[in-house]
């Protein structure tokens, strides 16, 4: 019985120490993840609104990176499809701002899901893990009472083993708990943040597009007319026969 309480606390502690790991591996991931997020959104907020026309803020996000990029690339597909596939009249006005701003959503759901991607993991190590060091204390405790019944002794050489075991495995299951939970709650609150600013970026992208009713610019192409040689060769050969 003595050994199973050993193989259940050790167990319980290589448990505890997997979880501090991928919390730690999570930490690392996700300070990354919103980090670059966050400098792409700003980097491409700013240059989108020094675009000079709507034609140049197309020309500046189709190779632009980020969330708030490819949401203002979904808006622009989601217009230029619209272009090819609807009537191009006053009827198709708010339809088209409808696919827009359901298209929009769509893709701020599908942002906010990746930056959200891990959240959950730290939040049940958070929750759970405290209860895991507890697990392996109620064994610690065990393993010190047999010994007690052993020894028929509860002195402090008897039961300080135990005990100290006991303690360890509360102690770890705490430390793995706090940065996890720490973390989460950091995390959550800029996840936030970013999709507080995608909404105000699909909220002004509608308006600027609403401005043009919903209508992207057309591009034109300069036709070059070319001088068909066979032309001079006519009048040539008229002036021959008026010279005759």
């Amino acid at each position: 019985m003595s050994d199973i309480n050993t193989i259940i606390h050790d167990s319980t502690i290589w448990l505890l120490v997997s979880f501090s790991i991928i919390t730690w591996v999570l930490i690392v991931v996700k300070a990354v993840q919103t980090s670059k997020a966050s400098k792409q959104n700003r980097l491409f907020v700013e240059t989108f609104w020094s675009a000079h026309n709507l034609a140049d803020a197309i020309k500046k996000s189709e190779d632009a990176v980020g969330p708030t990029a490819r949401i203002a690339q979904t808006g622009f597909k989601t217009l230029s499809d619209a272009n090819d596939k609807t009537h191009q009249d006053l009827q198709q006005t708010w339809s088209r701002q409808d696919l827009l701003e359901r298209h929009l959503r769509k893709q701020i759901l599908t942002e906010r899901r990746q930056l959200e991607k891990g959240s959950a993991v730290l939040a049940s190590i958070g929750n759970n893990a405290p209860f895991i060091g507890l697990f392996g204390t109620v064994f610690g405790i065990i393993h010190a009472l047999q010994a007690i019944a052993l020894s028929g002794s509860a002195s402090m050489d008897v039961v300080a083993g135990p005990i100290g075991q006991a303690l360890v495995a509360t102690g770890i299951g705490i430390a793995v708990a706090v940065p996890a939970v720490l973390a989460y709650n950091y995390f959550v609150r800029k996840v936030k943040g970013v999709g507080a600013d995608l909404d105000d970026f699909a909220t002004d992208f509608v308006s600027l597009t609403q401005k043009v009713g919903f209508q992207l610019p057309v591009k034109t192409s300069t036709t070059h007319v070319v001088a068909k040689p066979v032309v001079a060769h006519q009048l040539s050969s008229q002036e021959k026969e008026a010279v005759a």
